[in-house]
């Protein structure tokens, strides 16, 4: 279950894109939506945010602009090794297409003979993961402020028939005011029917992805309800110390509530964590609409919620745009004695 998981941390990195550089830096990728062609000598790598299975995340200076971003930069052997080839061109696909104030915006991709390259918003406040672990748990009117937002961002990728499939809280950022900012789109997909791939997060896997049925779009449903209730209780509904017990339970679908959490928010749980996906709330008839008419959410103003004017619960701490310090630290390491990848793995990213 190789997961194209880059989380975020922090750690100073200057030398990071040197070597790269010398290949590259005549050469441009794709234009931005801002029409801007950037190639990576334009890029001084300020710290490391982030690091995966085959992936670091860098903070990054435009030296022109002195704007921040974040720079996703993978091991082209690493990729094919673990197979996330098609994952790594779904999420450049998902990326280029969509356009949300809850989703993060996809600037620029290029690779050279070592890596792939990925230019996207550097978000400041840090994962929503780090807030909820430090405070055990929200309070329900803070997980109806996330919960809403999220639903939101799900709602516009279903439009666009894009399954994201790996909603949980390290995935979940929150910009310099406490809006949500939806990251890794890896296992994200644009849906003609159904797939069969078996990725995602054990704790929040739908049971249509383990009992390899073929799944769409509602699993986003299914991971949302797993999402309310860990964001109220502090904890997931179904956990075990290995996977396969995960899915066990996740296959028994019994679930048992903290004492504390209000009675909507347990019937709109109830309502996602449905085995049967033609019942599941989000995935009938009215889609959306009908996760958006729960009792629970009666407080919200759902035409205020994608224009930003709710206000956020948490406030992060951002001293300036590039202040790092809502991130963890990561150990410096060496990561480019890598040598350059052969012609014919190349061409598996020509696109890129």
């Amino acid at each position: 279950m190789a997961s194209s998981k880059v989380k975020s941390g922090v750690n100073s990195d200057t030398n990071s894109l040197k070597e790269s550089k010398s290949n590259a830096s005549s050469l441009a990728g794709e234009a931005a939506p801002n029409n801007r062609i950037y190639c990576l000598d334009d890029l001084e790598t300020m710290a490391t945010v982030g690091t995966g299975t085959f992936g670091r995340v860098f903070l990054v200076k435009d030296k022109k602009s002195r704007a921040f971003y974040a720079l996703k930069q993978m091991k082209i052997p690493d990729v094919i090794r673990l197979k996330q080839e098609q994952h790594v061109h779904n999420e450049k696909e998902v990326l280029t297409e969509v356009n949300h104030p809850f989703l993060i915006r996809l600037f620029w991709t290029y690779h050279d003979e070592r890596f792939l390259y990925m230019l996207m918003d550097y978000v400041p406040g840090g994962e929503l993961f780090s807030y909820l672990r430090s405070r055990g748990r929200f309070s329900n009117n803070t997980g109806l402020f996330y919960t809403s937002e999220i639903v939101c961002a799900i709602e516009y990728l279903h439009s666009k028939e894009i399954v994201y499939r790996d909603l949980k809280p390290e995935n979940i950022l929150l910009d310099s005011e406490g809006h949500i900012r939806l990251t890794d789109f890896g296992f994200a997909k644009k849906l003609s029917d159904r797939t069969w791939t078996l990725c995602g997060t054990p704790e929040y896997l739908a049971p249509e992805v383990i009992q390899s049925k073929g799944h769409g779009r509602a699993v986003d449903w299914w991971a949302l309800g797993i999402l309310v209730f860990e964001m109220l209780a502090g904890y997931p509904p179904f956990f075990d110390d290995n996977p396969f017990g995960i899915y066990q339970k996740i296959l028994a679908g019994k679930l048992e509530f903290p004492r504390h959490l209000d009675f909507y928010v347990k019937d709109l749980i109830k309502k996602f964590l449905v085995i049967d996906r033609a019942r599941r709330l989000g995935n009938m008839k009215n889609g959306a609409d009908d996760v958006k008419k729960h009792r629970w959410f009666k407080p919200i103003d759902w035409d205020a919620v994608p224009l930003r004017k709710l206000k956020p619960p948490i406030a992060p701490k951002v001293s300036h745009e590039g202040d790092t310090s809502n991130f963890d630290v990561y150990p410096e390491e060496d990561w480019k004695k890598d040598p350059p990848v052969p012609q014919k793995d190349l061409e598996i990213f020509k696109n890129f």
